[in-house]
């Protein structure tokens, strides 16, 4: 009977072991996405391309995950051309995530490659026309196996506004929303959410310095709508290009401080890190002057003329006022009705940081202002355009 146990239990051991084996040797067989690839995004009717905004992002495309049932890496490949049948394709970029941005350089690259200008002496070259886009997914990360999936192309109008017809390019204003912010959750059209200051010199990046308390943050471009948008987690943002997108994740702040919050909207990155606020001066008030104002410069005939700011209820370094008319001319920010602190910006408009020179505005229009008199940082967003 001792023996039959030993040759029973060795019987089990060896198929046990010869399971394992099997186990081992399981071989996953990738298989195309039935669903294929396809763009979510929405795409603008026409997108205007000068060289003054070469660096700006002109579009974020946005499209469909891809799934090959198996445990590999999945590559995106968003291909731009001139023609719908992408005989002559250009690689835009490749990356492992579901969207990439465009910039309006890129786009302008594809529009002279089709024949486009914006030299009003070339009869024969048009300024308007039409680009294509397409994305294609493919597993691994050469691209060199048949595994793959490509989108339906879409068709993009775009207009190189010709020299004599260019005028201020228009900027993209962001603003912030959520329980870390001083507005919390309120994003009606008429909320007042506080706006990102825009770097002078590259319009992708922006900054804000302030009071935030713990909660959660993110990026609105406009208000009243929950898309598009940015959320965030280590660093990376994440984008939604509309409300039928998912919902990202805010930017979480562990507890109420002042901190420089920046964001990088073409390389997708974000930081938070803590500021000293505490040696900062409190300023009573905060006004604008100069000729490019209604008010005009301080005088003899005409001591305060400033156009006084509104300082905010939650925190104290920052200003605003809406709807203040502006002409090409120079202005300045400075504290209590005196010169002995004050601000400008030289040509930096309608967003920078003061260098002592007079702001200079280069577009007469109605502005709402923003101002951070830690940072010295201004923004002019044009009303109508919030």
């Amino acid at each position: 009977m001792k023996k039959f146990s030993i040759f029973l239990l060795t019987i089990i051991a060896f198929v046990g072991f010869t399971s394992c084996e099997h186990d081992d040797d399981v071989v996953f067989v990738a298989q195309p996405d039935a669903d294929g690839i396809s763009f979510v995004n929405s795409t603008a009717a026409t997108y205007t391309l000068t060289n003054q905004t070469g660096s700006n992002i002109a579009e974020r495309f946005v499209w469909s995950e891809v799934e090959f049932d198996a445990p590999t890496t999945v590559t995106y490949e968003l291909q731009g051309s001139t023609t719908s049948d992408f005989s002559n394709a250009d690689i835009i970029g490749t990356t492992s995530e579901n969207n990439l941005a465009v910039t309006v350089s890129q786009m302008m690259s594809l529009a002279a490659d089709a024949g486009l200008d914006n030299d009003p002496t070339t009869e024969e070259a048009p300024n308007t026309g039409s680009i294509f886009f397409q994305v294609r997914a493919y597993a691994g990360t050469d691209g060199s196996n048949g595994l793959n999936a490509t989108s339906e192309p879409i068709s993009v109008n775009v207009t190189l506004p010709e020299a004599a017809e260019e005028g201020e390019p228009a900027k993209m204003d962001l603003f912030l929303v959520g329980d870390a912010t001083p507005t919390g959750w309120d994003n009606t059209a008429t909320s007042n959410n506080y706006p990102l200051f825009r770097d002078s010199a590259n319009d992708n990046i922006y900054y804000y310095t302030g009071k935030f308390t713990a909660g959660g943050v993110k990026v609105i471009e406009q208000r009243g709508a929950w898309a598009p948008q940015y959320g965030g987690e280590n660093g990376s943002l994440i984008y939604r290009a509309t409300e039928a997108d998912p919902d990202p994740s805010p930017i979480t702040v562990d507890s109420e401080a002042y901190y420089t919050f920046t964001i990088n909207i073409e390389e997708m990155t974000y930081s938070l890190e803590p500021y000293d606020a505490s040696a900062a001066t409190e300023y009573d008030q905060i006004g604008l002057v100069g000729a490019g104002t209604t008010v005009g410069w301080p005088g003899d005939d005409n001591p305060t003329p400033d156009i006084l700011l509104t300082q905010s209820s939650v925190d104290p370094h920052i200003w605003y006022t809406k709807d203040v008319e502006l002409s090409e001319d120079g202005i300045k920010f400075r504290a209590n009705l005196a010169w002995d602190v004050n601000w400008g910006g030289g040509e930096n408009f309608p967003s920078g940081q003061a260098t002592g020179d007079d702001i200079i505005v280069s577009s007469a229009g109605t502005y709402n202002v923003w101002f951070n008199d830690l940072t010295g940082r201004y923004i002019f967003i044009p009303v109508g355009e919030e």
